[in-house]
């Protein structure tokens, strides 16, 4: 088993998939794959809050979202930035109220909110999430 913030040795996805022991990431790992051809990166965080190995995904050199692996879930950090903001605020009463709570919860810092979503299962935060990360690409400027 892997040690999650040991900075002397970087795991592969298997062994983070391995590490969470929730077949959901699998799934969300796939769904990023076949929906966006995302480009996924494993990186080591040095921050306080959030210190050891994560998973960020991305396309066309942008953020979409960044996995934080614990154990039997995972935290999905999704950034509500300017351009996102309107589509995201229009959305939040069709959300969940676990979204709806962090969203709330969040303060905003230059102009965005770090939303921090644990994920444990396929529940209705589940698809709140993809729908957050379907507005980011829409966003970016990305093309399929």
């Amino acid at each position: 088993m892997i040690n999650i913030k040991d900075i002397n040795y970087a795991p592969n996805i298997s062994e983070i998939s391995s590490y969470i022991e929730n077949p959901i990431f699998d799934e969300f790992y796939q769904y990023m794959n076949d929906k966006y051809k995302a480009v996924c990166k494993i990186e080591y965080s040095k921050d306080v809050w959030a210190r050891g190995w994560n998973v960020k995904f991305r396309k066309s050199g942008k953020s979409l979202c960044v996995i934080y692996p614990k154990k039997n879930y995972f935290t999905v950090l999704v950034v509500v930035g300017n351009k996102e903001k309107e589509r995201v605020e229009n959305l939040l009463p069709r959300l969940s109220e676990y979204i709806q709570e962090i969203y709330h919860n969040t303060r905003e810092g230059n102009g965005q909110k770090w939303l921090m979503i644990d994920l444990n299962s396929k529940d209705n935060a589940y698809q709140d999430v993809l729908r957050l990360v379907d507005i980011r690409y829409a966003l970016k400027g990305v093309n399929p």
